[in-house]
């Protein structure tokens, strides 16, 4: 191992050898793991990373470090696959919330404030940082130079966006800090007209469900791994869960559904039904927050919050 000026070598830190795919699966074994077919798991572990599949197989770990009795390798590749079109499932389900997202808070904001009032510190509260805001969105320009739109704008205009414009190229993180950092009349007035809820909530919902986006978007586990942050007034005692953001996003997405004949709550409850009834032997849906009866929470206009919760 080649060792520069000032850098590490592995014999000055601790840390784990390479293991081969037969030492890996030797490792699986002594664990407990049941593998019928020796050489479909080493296929596996050839376009799987071990790190990434031993990921899933930790639900089946119990406090001993042994797997529980009875649990195959096939059981793990079968739960890395389930969380893979759950995610898929998720990630379609907040594109349309994103998308809606930005055409509220650019259309509102570019009414207000004009084209390029973004351009302006005063067009924010006053805890937003706009150095560091326009240090962003030079990034961001910068990171997309090579789109047609990008290369139209900087060459017709010398590089001038109109918010409209700009925040098709903002992730939904950036999206939801551009929303955060709005002064408080400005999100009251968006979160009623728009998504006909409080703005504090749909401050909280569009923060976690950037997260949550990018998990998904990013392949972290999904099943049996909860999720960071709370769900500002939450339905269930388990605001965590992918459940509670889901039904986040119902509510951002339940105004336009009332035009579109409730599409979005019911194509993601139908999908979901249908992967849960496909892995049905071997995942719990209570543990990603799902209750039996989840689907009529997705598919009946029911107020999310709590009346004694609901702030006005």
């Amino acid at each position: 191992m080649r060792e520069y000026p000032g850098s590490f070598s592995e014999r000055d830190i601790c840390i784990k050898s390479p293991a081969t795919i037969t030492e890996q699966l030797k490792i699986l074994k002594s664990r407990g793991l049941v593998i019928d077919d020796v050489e479909s798991a080493r296929k596996t572990l050839e376009t799987i990373n071990y790190y990434r599949l031993v990921h899933y197989f930790a639900v089946f770990l119990q406090k001993s470090g042994k797997y529980i009795d009875g649990t195959h390798f096939e059981d793990g590749v079968r739960l890395y696959n389930f969380d893979k079109k759950l995610r898929s499932i998720v990630l379609i389900a907040l594109e349309e919330i994103e998308i809606a997202a930005r055409a509220a808070i650019s259309n509102y904001h570019a009414t207000r404030y004009g084209t390029l009032g973004y351009l302006q510190a005063e067009s924010f509260d006053r805890k937003h940082n706009h150095r560091g805001f326009m240090n962003k969105v030079g990034n961001i320009i910068s990171k997309n130079a090579e789109l047609s739109f990008v290369r139209h704008h900087n060459k017709k205009y010398g590089g001038t966006f109109p918010l409209w414009v700009l925040m098709e190229m903002f992730s939904f993180g950036t999206l939801a800090v551009f929303f955060a950092d709005l002064k408080i009349v400005d999100k009251k007035e968006i979160a009623e007209y728009y998504f006909g809820c409080d703005s504090r909530n749909v401050e909280n919902w569009l923060e976690n469900l950037a997260v949550l986006r990018n998990r998904c978007a990013h392949y972290n586990r999904m099943y049996g791994n909860p999720l960071p942050g709370e769900i500002r007034d939450a339905k269930t005692k388990k605001p965590s869960s992918l459940f509670e953001h889901m039904l986040a996003a119902r509510e951002l997405r339940k105004c336009s559904d009332n035009v579109m004949g409730e599409s979005w709550g019911k194509s993601f409850s139908l999908e979901m039904q249908e992967l849960f009834d496909d892995y049905k032997d071997l995942v719990n849906p209570e543990l990603l927050g799902f209750p039996k009866d989840f689907k009529k929470y997705f598919t009946i206009q029911e107020e999310f919050y709590d009346e004694k919760s609901q702030l006005h």
